[in-house]
């Protein structure tokens, strides 16, 4: 799922590659989306980038390339690419189906699990809606968790493949609106975009890092992001 602005933005440029050959400037993206700066077009395609809508083609201008639509797009587009010969490449998700033993496992009454609800999908960032809503509910060790109330998110991506969170793990989120330094969080940027980042604290400045180096830091005003809640465990299937 994404912002109407993501939304808007991925359209265009998938329109615009196809209909020139080349991905728009940003000039031409922020008049499009009728933004008033650069910095807000930057911060939308790192979103669709990290999120696996789009890649930025290295030593190129202007080298954007698009992977995938939203799912309500994709069967319209895929017939006129299917017309011109090109078929995009796809980076899929569950997109909330079940995920073997990982969200079949059963409900329990022992009193030595606790009942987690699978709210979504993020992208390690996701719009805030998509991890509001729950999908799916699974039994977790109560030594997994602790005390407080906690959910449990699909992720999405790679950027945070060097702290061992891959693609398509569970991470098992602690509700809180504080966090240490250091630790991995789900933070809401200007009140639109939930990302999974370790947090930095750096004077007034509140710095989201990726553990992936072919991602950037994000640095952002104390006033603009939140933090959602802390990440306290992980589950994968094999």
């Amino acid at each position: 799922m994404l912002t109407a602005k993501q939304r808007e933005l991925l359209v265009f440029i998938d329109k615009r590659i196809r209909e020139t050959g080349i991905s728009p400037s940003f000039d031409e993206m922020k008049e499009a989306l009728d933004l008033k700066s650069k910095s807000g077009i930057h911060r939308l395609i790192t979103a669709l980038e990290e999120r696996g809508f789009i890649r930025r083609l290295p030593h190129r201008a202007r080298a954007l390339e698009v992977l995938r639509l939203p799912d309500d797009l994709a069967s319209e587009e895929s017939i006129e690419q299917h017309k011109k010969g090109f078929t995009p490449s796809v980076i899929e998700g569950s997109g909330g189906r079940k995920r073997g033993n990982v969200t079949e496992m059963p409900v329990s009454n022992n009193d030595g699990v606790v009942d987690v609800s699978v709210l979504g999908r993020i992208a390690a960032g996701t719009p805030i809606s998509a991890i509001q809503h729950e999908q799916d509910r699974f039994a977790v060790p109560k030594a997994m968790l602790g005390s407080g109330e906690h959910y449990a998110l699909e992720v999405q991506g790679d950027s945070m493949i060097d702290a061992g969170i891959h693609d398509g793990d569970i991470v098992l989120i602690r509700q809180s609106d504080d966090a240490g330094s250091g630790d991995i969080v789900v933070a809401l940027v200007d009140e639109e975009e939930a990302t999974l980042k370790r947090l930095r604290k750096k004077g007034a400045s509140i710095a989201l890092e990726a553990a992936n180096p072919a991602y950037e830091t994000r640095i952002f005003g104390p006033n603009r992001v939140k933090v959602q809640g802390r990440l306290v465990g992980l589950l994968r299937q094999y």
